[in-house]
């Protein structure tokens, strides 16, 4: 098999998932804020991360996979969401802000910096470009197991791939109002 192209790439960036990533952070963002302030250290088992853990991995490692595709290495500073940022809705405040600027970023990647090999904490090296998929995989699993807290939390589930039932009851309700 031969190796991506810089054309292949940027195909991938610009006709396939520019737009998907897009989407996808949208709902990200709905996901994030919607954990009630007074209920992040919710976990449904012991082992389980805490709501705010969820919450603070997925807007960081999600922006983490962008950078990776931006700048040709893998952060895996710990840190990467400042300590005064400490509620849902401020960490969903600077998942947007981030995950915008580096969006933007992206927009204007070359084929050259997507085909660049990256490596993924010593366990393999692929393509920049392909930590966008894979990058998304991830987000998408965590979100899934942070949406399962919310209604045990006593939030409500935001629509995500189609109308949620909370937000059908609202809309119903405004209907009738």
């Amino acid at each position: 098999m031969s190796a991506m192209t810089a054309e292949q790439a940027l195909f991938l960036l610009q006709d396939v998932y520019l737009a998907t990533l897009k989407n996808e952070s949208r709902i990200t963002k709905k996901i994030l804020e919607a954990v009630p302030a007074d209920k992040c250290e919710h976990k449904p088992d012991p082992i389980s991360k805490s709501a705010i853990e969820l919450v603070r991995h997925i807007a960081a490692a999600d922006n983490r996979f962008l950078e990776a595709v931006i700048n040709g290495v893998l952060n895996v500073d710990p840190n990467m969401i400042p300590e005064n940022v400490k509620t849902p809705q401020e960490i969903a405040d600077w998942y947007e802000a981030r995950y915008a600027k580096n969006f933007e970023a992206l927009t204007k990647a070359s084929g050259e910096q997507l085909v660049k090999m990256v490596d993924f904490r010593g366990m393999f090296q692929r393509p920049a470009v392909t930590f966008l998929m894979m990058g998304l995989h991830h987000t998408i699993h965590h979100r899934g197991q942070l949406s399962s807290y919310l209604r045990c939390m006593g939030a409500k589930v935001p629509s995500i791939y189609g109308e949620s039932y909370d937000d059908a009851q609202a809309r119903k309700a405004a209907t009738q109002a």
